[in-house]
């Protein structure tokens, strides 16, 4: 760490810090969709998706493709900026590999799904067994919340860290 200048460190901590932000901002998100919006539509489908249909009728995507697209920007910029800082890259790289895995869970199993349940909405037989699968996906959900609350828990220690350089 002999090579570590003090326009690096600063440079580290701001990328550090900004997707720390985001992340906590993105949280913010997840937990108010969660604790708002997702017991109203699984409550009692396909009675419960009424706010998914017409033209007007909530879809997330737009929003959620944005926010998790800066977020992985900015997390990725803090992994390039932090790479000289060892135990911050390294622990960076776990939560940046957790983060992903519940990514493509979501990629997987929610968004197919909740397309799918946005199609029963405004398409009336479309989809079986809803109260079962809307269950099974809130329960879900609240684990892979869960997940991405503890990594960006996690990003907390490590700004101490990054502090603690200077």
């Amino acid at each position: 760490m002999n090579d570590i200048t003090t326009d690096y460190l600063f440079r580290a901590e701001v990328w550090l810090f900004i997707t720390t932000l985001v992340y906590f901002l993105m949280n913010g998100a997840q937990i108010f969709e969660t604790a708002v919006i997702v017991p109203k539509w699984t409550a009692a489908p396909p009675e419960s998706f009424q706010m998914f249909k017409g033209k007007y009728g909530l879809d997330f995507k737009a929003f959620w493709i944005v926010m998790h697209s800066i977020h992985e920007i900015t997390f990725i910029l803090a992994i390039i900026f932090c790479w000289k800082l060892d135990p911050i890259r390294n622990w960076l790289l776990i939560l940046f590999a957790v983060h992903f895995a519940v990514r493509a869970w979501t990629l997987i199993y929610f968004a197919p799904n909740i397309i799918e349940f946005q199609k029963a909405a405004n398409h009336p037989g479309v989809g079986t067994d809803l109260l079962n699968r809307t269950t099974r996906w809130r329960t879900m959900n609240y684990i892979r919340v869960g997940i991405f609350i503890a990594v960006s828990i996690g990003l907390i220690p490590l700004c101490v860290k990054i502090l603690n350089l200077n």
